[in-house]
C-alpha cells in the first residue's frame, strides 16, 4: 500500500458547532485523526500517517503559514517512504494556499488539498467523504506531475485555477472557463485533462524558498474611486495588484497615478480583473506607458501571489511579464 500523510492545518471540515447544524460553528476546533476515525474504510485506500501542523480558520492563512506549510511539505515529500500528500485546509482561501504550493512544491508527487463547507458536527458534513476521495487521489499513479490539486464534491480541480464560486452550497467551486481535471467516482479517478502552465518541480520558485515574501496590496476599482489609494499603499508595498473593472480598466485619474508612483516610487503594478471569467491582456488604451503586467487567467489574489514571489527573483518588468506568462 502507498504511503500518504494528511498535513492538516483546520477549516470548516475540523469546525464544530451546534448538532446538526450547518451554520454558526468555529472552524478548526478538532483534530484530523478524529475526522479520519470517523471513515474507517479510508484504511483500504492507503497506509496512512497525519500530521496536525496548525489548527485555524483559512482567513488566518498568511505569508508566515504560507512558507510553513510549503516547507514541511517539502521535507515529507523528499523521503522515499511518502508517496503523496494530502492537505485539510478551509475553503474561504483554499484556491489561494493551493496556488502557493502549485509554485512551491519541489516534488512530481500528488499533492492534494481538501476542505468542507460543513462542519464536522453538521448533518451529512461533506468533509470525511472529501477527504476520503483526496486520499484516494493522492494514491493514483495518474495524479503524478498534475501540479497541486484540490479535490471537492468528487470534482478534481487545477490549484492554480480553481476559485470558490458559492458561499452557501456545498458544491462551492469551479475552475474558471477551463473546466476542471477531471472527476472521481468513489476511490476512482478520472482525469480528462490536464495544466499546460508551469508548476511545482519546474518551477523556478520551488528549490529554494525565502524566508518572507515582498509586501504586494491589492487594490479594487469602482466607478468613482479615488486613486489615492495607489500612492498611500505604493509607500508600504513594493508592488500593487489592481482588480479593475472589465479587461483590468480604470479611470484616467487612476491612469495618472499609476504613472506617477511607477515613475517616482517604482512602484510595480499588474492588471488583474474583477470580472470572475475571461482574460486580462496588455492594453495600450489603459496601460499607454507599459508600467503594468497583464494577469492573464489569474485572479487578483492569484497574481498578488505569483508577483509576491517572482519579487524575490526579480524587479524587471519584462522579465515580471514573461513569467506571468509561463505560470
Amino acid at each position: 500500500m502507498k504511503h500518504i500523510v494528511v498535513v492538516a492545518t483546520g477549516g470548516t471540515i475540523a469546525g464544530i458547532g451546534e448538532k446538526g447544524k450547518t451554520v454558526v460553528y468555529h472552524a478548526g476546533e478538532i483534530r484530523v485523526a478524529e475526522i479520519l476515525s470517523s471513515i474507517p474504510s479510508v484504511q483500504h485506500l492507503a497506509h496512512i500517517t497525519e500530521e496536525q501542523l496548525m489548527n485555524v480558520d483559512s482567513n488566518e492563512m498568511n505569508e508566515e503559514n504560507w512558507l510553513f506549510l510549503a516547507n514541511r511539505i517539502n521535507e515529507l515529500i523528499q523521503r522515499d517512504d511518502v508517496d503523496g500528500i494530502v492537505v485539510t485546509h478551509g475553503t474561504d482561501t483554499i484556491e489561494e494556499t493551493a496556488y502557493f504550493l502549485n509554485l512551491t512544491i519541489h516534488s512530481d508527487k500528488p499533492v492534494v488539498m481538501t476542505g468542507a463547507m460543513r462542519p464536522a458536527s453538521a448533518t451529512s458534513a461533506d468533509g470525511p467523504y472529501n477527504l476520503y476521495q483526496a486520499i484516494a487521489l493522492a494514491t493514483c499513479d495518474d495524479a503524478r506531475n498534475q501540479g497541486v490539486m484540490v479535490l471537492f464534491s468528487n470534482t478534481i480541480y487545477s490549484g492554480r485555477d480553481i476559485q470558490k464560486v458559492n458561499n452557501y452550497k456545498i458544491d462551492a467551486f469551479d475552475q474558471k472557463s477551463f473546466g476542471c481535471l477531471g472527476y472521481m467516482q468513489d476511490e476512482k479517478v478520472y482525469f480528462f485533462s490536464k495544466t499546460f502552465k508551469t508548476h511545482t518541480h519546474d518551477s523556478i520558485f520551488s528549490e529554494h524558498l525565502p524566508e518572507k515574501l515582498p509586501r504586494v496590496a491589492i487594490v479594487y476599482y469602482y466607478g468613482g474611486a479615488d486613486a489615492h489609494i495607489l500612492e498611500y499603499l505604493s509607500a508600504s508595498h513594493e508592488a500593487i495588484i489592481i482588480a479593475g473593472s472589465g479587461n483590468g480598466n480604470y479611470s484616467k485619474e487612476w491612469m495618472n497615478m499609476i504613472d506617477h508612483c511607477a515613475n517616482e516610487k517604482g512602484t510595480i503594478f499588474v492588471r488583474a480583473s474583477r470580472v470572475p471569467l475571461g482574460i486580462v491582456f496588455n492594453d495600450h488604451v489603459f496601460d499607454p506607458h507599459e508600467h503594468c503586467i497583464a494577469a492573464n487567467t489569474l485572479s487578483a489574489q492569484k497574481a498578488r501571489i505569483l508577483l509576491s514571489l517572482a519579487l524575490t527573483q526579480t524587479h524587471d518588468i519584462n522579465e515580471l511579464k514573461e513569467i506571468f506568462r509561463q505560470y
